[in-house]
């Protein structure tokens, strides 16, 4: 699939609870397609009450449906189900998921939901693969270690890949026989009731998997201060997750998973081979999804004797991109989620060239078919340690550059004062890279690529102000259950 027309989808509006949508008089929030700005839906903001019901629901299913109790080997097998009805719904999942969000139609068809069913597979085998440990005890006593389900996971899931980033959360969680209840993000609010309906499909029990829309301040924050959420899960702001933090040991000290802020370091050493490869992996660490993406490549540290080749490179690689709607075929360069964003972006790039800063390439907004909000990829030469668009998290395409003569002195630059959630690291000497990758204050670090692999195994998670705990791998399943001691003693 490569287009759509999106005056052809229709959205199923409101929260989804128990099993049903649910959609009673109160505020709403109009939602705007980002690739054209019209409003195309609205949403209601659940309030303190309406969070009150979903969670009692999800208690109540918890407590009642034999989740957490059936034979782990069968809740795999509904979750399995679960994946495959998300992979044959792509027809309909992938044009919703690109209608709201920065996701083009190509890639929420080849990628975001083929990896969203897959990730829902990943977990569903860890079920019966992890259930405590017998330990070593005195001979008249046997001790080992239990696996509990927390109970109801409170998750709240950003606008970059909404569909993947809910599966992140909501994957794991059912696999270890928790109920969740999920707010996505107001902006990008449709795909995840998409699929609630279709885990109810596969058998899941109503009320384990449950929606609520809303915004942050009134629904986010309800929904992390109910004393019946027993764990609270977010991806988003670094701001944003120091207040959930907060409201969480303010209401019970309850357990929290963060993917936070980020400002990630790409180091280009002269060894490293191929550098119109380099320049590509470079440019498409910053300009995919326009930018918006947590890991985002978005400092670019080079030695110095390349420095200027390789800008070069990366300033034709940036012109290649064609601004577009997410819903045609040629477009190469989503938009900026709202106009708010995008305003924010200029504003970081016209206070660093205002500080000494040189526009390389780009600095202004993008033409494209529609007037959604639209910017070029940009290079920002001559910035040091205070420049804005080297401090800020930007999200969006705009990248930095600066040289270095050695590796102590690529280190220095690499270290931020608050954000480090990846690093990226380009050299044909493995012993450098090697020390690179210990030096390095960064929870992920790329050695000749930059990004992730769809295989699911490898953690995900930020040093400093970038997080705390693990999404992905194995990491992630366990921090969805806690661990309870037993010792017997035998001599009864």
């Amino acid at each position: 699939m490569d287009r759509f027309d999106p005056n052809t989808i229709g959205v199923r509006s409101g929260h989804f609870i128990g099993g049903a949508y649910v959609d009673e008089a109160g505020p709403r929030i109009d939602v705007a397609r980002p690739s054209d700005g019209v409003v195309y839906a609205s949403l209601p903001v659940a309030d303190a009450a309406m969070i009150d019901r979903a969670v009692q629901n999800a208690w109540t299913a918890w407590r009642t449906s034999g989740w957490a109790r059936i034979a782990p080997r069968e809740r795999a097998r509904v979750l399995r189900r679960f994946a495959d009805l998300v992979a044959a719904d792509a027809q309909t999942l992938a044009p919703l998921e690109a209608l709201g969000s920065t996701r083009p139609i190509r890639d929420t068809f080849n990628w975001d939901v083929p990896f969203t069913a897959e990730g829902i597979r990943f977990y569903a085998e860890f079920a019966d693969k992890i259930g405590g440990d017998v330990v070593a005890t005195d001979h008249d006593h046997l001790g080992m270690t239990i696996a509990e389900p927390y109970g109801v996971i409170g998750a709240i899931a950003p606008w970059n890949f909404p569909l993947v980033m809910a599966s992140w959360k909501i994957a794991p969680a059912l696999a270890a026989g928790n109920a969740v209840v999920l707010k996505p993000s107001e902006m990008t609010p449709f795909s995840v009731l998409r699929l609630a309906e279709l885990a109810v499909e596969a058998g899941v029990p109503p009320g384990i998997f449950n929606v609520v829309q809303g915004d942050g301040r009134t629904t986010g924050d309800a929904l992390v201060r109910h004393p019946r959420i027993a764990k609270v899960t977010f991806t988003g702001s670094t701001r944003t997750g120091a207040a959930i933090m907060a409201a969480c040991a303010e209401t019970g000290t309850k357990p929290v998973t963060l993917e936070l802020g980020g400002k990630s370091p790409q180091i280009v050493f002269a060894d490293a081979p191929r550098l119109d490869d380099v320049a590509r992996r470079i440019a498409g660490a910053i300009t995919a999804n326009a930018g918006q993406v947590c890991v985002a490549g978005s400092r670019l540290l080079v030695e110095r004797s390349i420095a200027d080749g390789l800008a070069d490179r990366i300033q034709r690689i940036f012109s290649e991109l064609k601004a577009g709607p997410t819903w045609t075929p040629g477009a190469t360069l989503p938009p900026i989620i709202s106009e708010p964003q995008a305003a924010r972006i200029e504003g970081i790039v016209e206070r660093s060239v205002a500080s000494g800063a040189q526009l390389h390439c780009g600095g202004q907004r993008a033409d494209a078919a529609t007037p959604g909000a639209f910017y070029t990829p940009t290079l920002l030469t001559h910035v040091t340690q205070q420049t804005p668009a080297v401090r800020e998290e930007i999200f969006g395409p705009v990248l930095t550059l600066q040289t270095f003569d050695t590796e102590d002195e690529a280190l220095e630059l690499a270290a931020h004062p608050d954000y480090g959630l990846a690093a990226g690291v380009h050299t044909a000497d493995l012993g450098r890279a090697l020390r690179m990758v210990r030096g390095i204050e960064a929870g992920t670090v790329w050695v000749n690529r930059y990004g992730r692999t769809s295989d699911f195994m490898i953690p995900t998670g930020g040093y400093k102000r970038s997080g705390l705990g693990k999404d992905l791998g194995r990491q992630a399943y366990e921090a969805n259950l806690r661990f309870k001691s037993v010792l017997i003693d035998a001599r009864v």
